[in-house]
């Protein structure tokens, strides 16, 4: 009772500065990037992995920054009723570029296990039209991915 009280003065009273809005995307981020591990129902080492690694490469952190960013993101995910509360926020926020980043990464962590499931071709399709990433740049993200999985 006392963190939802705390969550509300916290996102609803309190003033938002730039540090708020990067600190939010990024956890937004992170929690689309763990919605894409567990989708399948199974959490794979490879998966993981991936979505450490890229959260590390996306956001300039060292290992200790992405361990808290991850368990954040993780606890949000947690709580979230659907995925539409972070897409909503990296719509509003990221440039077209940013937003084809989140989705590479989302195919990076897709394909991470060798495994399209067939639910994560899904999710991934969702999650860009929910932040205006077209077909075009969309398929263009899923080939670098697979290309880069096949060196």
């Amino acid at each position: 009772m006392l963190a939802a009280i705390k969550r509300f003065f916290e996102d609803k009273i309190t003033t938002t500065t730039e540090n708020d809005i990067e600190h939010k995307l990024r956890l937004a981020t992170a929690a689309l990037m763990i919605e894409m591990m567990l989708d399948d129902g199974k959490e794979h080492d490879a998966e993981l992995n991936t979505l450490i690694e890229k959260l590390q490469n996306t956001f300039d952190l060292d290992l200790k920054e992405t361990t808290e960013l991850f368990n954040l993101a993780h606890e949000e995910v947690k709580e979230a009723v659907d995925y539409h509360q972070f897409t909503t926020l990296i719509a509003k926020n990221y440039s077209q570029p940013q937003k084809i980043k989140v989705i590479e990464n989302l195919w990076a962590i897709a394909y991470a296990d060798d495994k399209l499931d067939q639910y994560e071709e899904l999710m991934v399709r969702k999650i860009a039209d929910l932040i205006y990433v077209s077909h075009s740049d969309f398929m263009q993200a899923k080939h670098r991915v697979i290309e880069q999985n096949s060196k």
